[in-house]
Order: structure tokens, then sequence, then C-alpha cells
């Protein structure tokens, strides 16, 4: 993406503790804070409790453990996330891949793709 010139955004709902500082080391861009959760739009996207009994969720957590990356229990953790490549001006959302269950990664060749769809400069 640097090389794109196509910087790289964070929206996080809340910072309990440290949890933003702890994310810093995995994520170069800016991150910002949305407490009222206007860029999650007029229905958030929940996984509720039968979250648990999904393989891929366990998949996933068992994948980020292995990894070293430990989770926090504090804070709203229910609501899903997702990923977007928003272009310059009149281009709109270039890529939208909005989670379906916790760990549900994006295709990073399609985020990419549609980052190259930016054209350079300002």
């Amino acid at each position: 993406l640097d090389q794109l010139g196509v910087p790289l955004y964070a929206v996080v709902k809340e910072d309990i503790g440290t949890e933003v500082q702890n994310f810093r080391p995995y994520f170069k861009g800016e991150i910002f804070l949305d407490e009222k959760k206007c860029f999650y739009g007029p229905r958030e996207r929940r996984m509720g409790l039968l979250a648990f009994v999904r393989v891929g969720v366990w998949l996933s957590g068992l994948r980020a453990f292995r990894k070293g990356f430990m989770g926090n229990v504090l804070g709203e953790g229910f609501v899903l996330g997702g990923v977007f490549v928003i272009g310059r001006g009149q281009q709109g959302i270039l890529l939208e891949h909005r989670e379906k269950e916790f760990g549900d990664k994006v295709n990073i060749s399609d985020v990419l793709q549609a980052a190259k769809k930016i054209p350079l400069g300002r």
C-alpha cells in the first residue's frame, strides 16, 4: 500500500486500558476512535453467543493463539468488523469485506487489486 501511495486507517469502537497501544505494533496506519459507532452504520453487525459453536471461530482463535496473539475479554466483543478500500473523490467503495464470523480474513490480493484502482497523486 505504501508503494501505491494508499494510506491505511483503522476505526475502533473502544479503547479500554492499553488496547489501542497494544495494537500499534501490528498496525502502522492512523487509528481513529469511534465511541459513538457512527462508522459502523445504522445497524451494527453482531455475532452473539452462538459464535462459540462455529468451527470457523474456533479455528481462527487457535490460529491467532499459535501466532502469539492474545485477546482480551474486556469491553464489547461481539461487533463484527470489516475492511474497506475507499477510492478518491467519486470512486466510492472499491472493496468491501464484512466479517461473517470472528477471524474472517479479507483476501489480501483483493485489497491490493482494489488499491491499484486508486489514481496516484492528490
